[in-house]
């Protein structure tokens, strides 16, 4: 597990979230998109992290 990359996820996730609500309060659907993607991309992270977890406990 690489913590340095879970907390990269999760900033990229509260960067999404942001993104996101200032879409939704200046009525920018472009922003809103891009806000939700990279709350995707975040996702994807973590799961990337937590299959390298798996893979090194069963390793061990």
């Amino acid at each position: 597990m690489s913590l340095q990359d879970r907390a990269k996820a999760t900033a990229k996730n509260i960067e999404g979230k942001v993104q996101e609500a200032v879409g939704d309060v200046t009525d920018n659907h472009e922003a809103q998109v891009k806000g939700k993607a990279k709350q995707e991309e975040a996702k994807v992270r973590q799961k990337v992290e937590d299959v390298k977890d798996k893979a090194k406990e069963i390793i061990d």
